[in-house]
């Protein structure tokens, strides 16, 4: 049966800048084609395509991952019947622990200065769960807790089995489309899991790439002119690339989580018509944050390729296994264009997945013109108005 999947390539050139950094501060990397490659962790790009999501989708289509997730579910309830805002924690706890079958208890750790010692109950681990959802628990206790809003009588609720299924069907469905893309892992309730729609590769330079370090001092402003010296001095490490990013959306998970979406009166196709041009649009502009203030490196991609397949997904990575090296100008965005339009075309016509229907080039001045024959040429706005278009004619048809 033939599949839809969506497949993001992207050649990106950041300055220098520390965008994921490891334990000891330094730029993450990796060995790759036998030389060592700046690497940027497909946890980070995500992260920062969840936050791009805020500006592109209404809170309502999103989720909220956290441990404090009776704090936010208390506030919902208080919000649906004020009267409850004193047991709102407690009615929150009972209703997660029954519905998830995870343990609701204060955290262990000590309370910091000006913090509750009596601190709400947490999860024990990030628990991801659409508003909707939330809502739709909100709702369960108004209705399952009596007049006043009693814990006990929410727990006798909780034991007859259809209302125990029906607080677990309110947190396994209208997902969000967070949920939707990224997945779900509820570590005690199996059967809550969301499989994840996309797969986001580890971002990684084209060509080798060395770690600088920055010696910095800060001077302090009272101090008077015959004191000299610094009063901070440190270093920060970084480094430069140009990196070769790669995702691809599994458009048929994707519409099984979100379902029939959440509004109903929304045809079939709408809820992953706007999924995948939201991904689309943050994964291609977003950009992880880390020392963003320090070095400012805010770029866009200088090229990005789009392919929508009916087999599987295909990366590209294997172009730049043997590391590119340096233009005659200087530079490795006009080699590494060069080696993908070779690449890509014998790639796709070895393994017989050549599709120029579904292949879209959206890119940036004379260095990535070799890129123009792998698809039709589009700009940002076109891209994600084609690539949505498509995915709902293959939705909308079944193929």
């Amino acid at each position: 049966m033939p599949r839809t999947i969506l497949d993001i390539h992207i050649l990106q050139t950041v300055p220098p800048s520390n965008l994921n950094r490891d334990d000891t501060g330094t730029p993450k990397s990796a060995i790759f084609g036998g030389v060592r490659r700046a690497r940027v962790s497909s946890q980070a790009w995500k992260r920062a395509t969840r936050k791009a999501f805020d500006d592109l989708l209404p809170a309502d289509a999103l989720g909220v991952r956290t441990k404090k997730v009776t704090q936010a579910l208390a506030q919902r309830i208080t919000d649906k019947d004020p009267s409850l805002k004193e047991p709102a924690v407690q009615l929150a706890a009972a209703v997660l622990e029954a519905a998830t079958g995870s343990k609701i208890e204060p955290p262990k750790r000590k309370p910091k200065n000006g913090e509750d010692a009596s601190a709400a109950p947490e999860a024990p681990y990030l628990m991801f769960l659409s508003r909707t959802q939330l809502d739709a628990l909100a709702a369960f206790v108004v209705a399952g807790s009596g007049p006043d809003g009693d814990v006990k009588v929410l727990k006798e609720h909780l034991k007859v089995k259809e209302n125990k299924a029906q607080a677990k069907l309110a947190v396994d469905t209208r997902h969000s489309v967070d949920i939707a893309l990224f997945g779900r892992m509820v570590a005690d309730s199996a059967d809550l899991n969301v499989e994840a729609a996309v797969q986001v590769a580890h971002a990684i330079g084209v060509h080798k790439s060395e770690i600088e370090s920055d010696y910095y001092t800060a001077v302090d402003d009272l101090s008077p002119d015959d004191e000299s010296g610094a009063g901070m001095i440190g270093t920060v490490d970084f480094n430069s690339a140009t990196l070769y990013r790669y995702a691809a959306v599994d458009v048929d998970e994707l519409q099984r989580n979100l379902g029939a979406g959440l509004k109903e009166e929304e045809s079939p196709s709408a809820p992953v018509e706007k999924a995948v041009s939201a991904f689309l649009e943050a994964f291609i502009t977003s950009l992880p944050t880390g020392k963003i203030n320090t070095f400012g490196n805010h770029t866009l991609p200088a090229a990005v390729i789009v392919k929508l397949r009916d087999r599987r997904p295909v990366s590209f990575v294997g172009a730049f296994e043997e590391p590119v090296p340096q233009g005659v100008g200087g530079g490795y965005l006009r080699e590494s264009c060069a080696r993908l339009a070779e690449y890509v075309p014998d790639l796709e016509r070895q393994y017989g997945i050549d599709s120029d229907e579904h292949s879209w080039v959206f890119r940036i001045g004379q260095d990535t013109q070799t890129l123009a024959p792998l698809g039709a040429g589009v700009t940002l706005d076109v891209l994600l108005r084609d690539v949505t278009a498509a995915v709902a004619r293959r939705v909308g048809s079944g193929a």
